[in-house]
């Protein structure tokens, strides 16, 4: 079978696209420091423990494998955290991502699927946000991403690496089949910490800024399922794999959601009011981000169908259910 290697693989996002590489009858390869990751999450394919800046261990799991292509997930990827700990992100999200192209222009796999964020695009001048919007990211995290974007360009043009870069908007919910989900410690996404906080494992629940300028006053993020995100990955994989060019495709759903509006759609989801504290906004935190996804669509045939905002909460609300028993809710209605 055609092996694919997934750095990052037994991540949130990682497991979900070794999930849809299964399904389409290859094998991902999971390579993961279990950093971040978790092994149970590792359930359609290899496992191969390793930090990717670990070029050597890079090349042998290639060259063990015969992978064909590699999909890279594997980073760091909080707005705040970055802020704080730069040397953090530039470490790992550019160090690492060095290692993998020169684990690639060392071996025969020359095509990489990367994961990209629309933090690279800062505060956007128009919404929605096509892909040849100005990049002027204003956080480390941002421009950690957009570094390394311009390395594959670098890297394709001195050693023939092709790449493409894909940039994730808010990637949310769970597998609908409630194998896999988000699970992070400490967790700072908007949906997973809600349902933790009904689930009685988040001590609290706070709106982080209400003065931005958004007609509630929050911020606005396009969220887009992560089942969805992992099929895109594939579609790039096979892109790539029949001879296209690099190049780079936002991945969302078009549609702007305020932090209000998710919180009152947890609410109807779950039957469960959730406390309407407001704290400061977060360093770094753009007031919206919404994709235009045309350009997946139209090369790609690419189409977020598993995105709207109830399915995105409902799916992550089964999982978490499943996932983590109940600790008391704090505020049931």
């Amino acid at each position: 079978m055609t092996a694919i290697l997934v750095l990052g693989g037994a991540g949130y996002i990682g497991s979900h696209a070794c999930k849809s590489l299964a399904l389409k009858g290859y094998t991902p390869i999971t390579y993961d420091d279990l950093s971040l990751g978790h092994e149970s999450f590792v359930k359609w394919g290899p496992f191969v423990r390793g930090d990717i800046a670990d070029t050597p261990r890079l090349i042998a799991t290639i060259r063990e494998f015969s992978v064909v292509s590699v999909l890279h997930f594997a980073a760091v990827a909080s707005v705040g955290e970055s802020v704080v700990d730069p040397a953090k992100y530039y470490a790992i999200n550019v160090g690492g991502t060095i290692s993998v192209l020169n684990a690639l222009r060392t071996t025969d796999c020359k095509t990489i699927v990367f994961s990209s964020s629309c933090a690279v695009y800062g505060e956007p001048n128009v919404i929605p946000i096509a892909e040849d919007a100005p990049k002027n990211p204003i956080n480390p995290y941002g421009r950690s991403k957009l570094f390394c974007e311009e390395m594959l360009t670098d890297y394709g043009a001195a050693f023939g690496i092709r790449s493409i870069t894909l940039r994730y908007f808010n990637a949310a919910g769970a597998s609908p089949e409630g194998e896999i989900g988000e699970l992070r410690n400490p967790e700072t996404h908007l949906i997973p910490r809600a349902l933790m906080y009904l689930q009685g494992h988040a001590t609290d629940f706070v709106v982080c800024g209400n003065d931005f300028s958004t007609p509630d006053g929050t911020a606005i993020r396009d969220y887009i399922h992560v089942t969805d995100l992992a099929e895109a990955h594939v579609l790039t994989m096979e892109l790539l794999r029949a001879g296209h060019r690099s190049t780079s495709f936002n991945l969302g759903s078009g549609v702007g959601h305020s932090v209000r509006a998710v919180q009152s759609c947890i609410e109807s989801v779950t039957g469960h009011a959730l406390p309407q504290v407001v704290a400061a906004r977060r360093q770094g935190d753009p007031a919206a981000l919404v994709a235009d996804p045309r350009k997946a669509r139209m090369i790609m045939g690419f189409e977020a169908t598993q995105s709207d905002l109830t399915n995105i909460i409902r799916t992550a609300w089964n999982w978490h259910q499943k996932a983590h028993p109940r600790a008391g809710l704090p505020n049931p209605t």
